[in-house]
């Protein structure tokens, strides 16, 4: 898969999206870990990270330019928006969900930058073979002969 986390060199999401989420997020509330300073109301029950709550969003966290070196100032404090979102590494293997990977491209194609699909490189799936195939091939046939005629698997005539 990825050599390194594609993120690292993008930041296209942190400033295409709003990152809202629940209030009790904040760190001001108990078992919140978001900063206050950081987040302003969006409703009674969200709030969103500063400068992603406009038109042209850019999220008060993200240092460094999109598409080059970018990273988070408060990563280990994010919300759960953030942290549910985008390419995920598992021992060493990059996951990403196909609604995040569609969200992914559009905020990437918004900068210019090409699609996460273009850089991850081709492998071929082989089908595992089947010690019983030739069996389970002619019972379906079976099946299929007995239905012929508008009569049940059991062979009595359907009316």
């Amino acid at each position: 898969m990825f050599r390194k986390n594609p993120c690292e060199s993008c930041g296209a999401c942190c400033a295409y999206f709003r990152v809202s989420f629940y209030w009790g997020e904040s760190d001001g509330e108990k078992n919140g870990t978001v900063p206050a300073e950081l987040i302003e109301d969006v409703s009674p029950f969200l709030q969103a990270m500063k400068g992603t709550n406009q038109q042209h969003p850019h999220c008060i966290a993200l240092e460094g330019e999109v598409g080059h070196l970018v990273r988070c100032k408060i990563y280990e404090y994010r919300p759960s928006t953030c942290q549910d979102f985008g390419v995920h590494w598992q021992d060493g293997v990059a996951h990403i969900d196909h609604e995040d990977l569609v969200r992914c491209n559009q905020a990437r194609a918004d900068f210019g930058l090409p699609e996460l699909t273009n850089l991850v490189p081709r492998f071929q799936i082989k089908r595992p073979d089947l010690k019983h195939e030739k069996k389970w091939h002619s019972s379906i046939h079976l099946n299929r002969k007995s239905l012929k005629g508008n009569h049940s698997a059991s062979g009595n005539r359907i009316y």
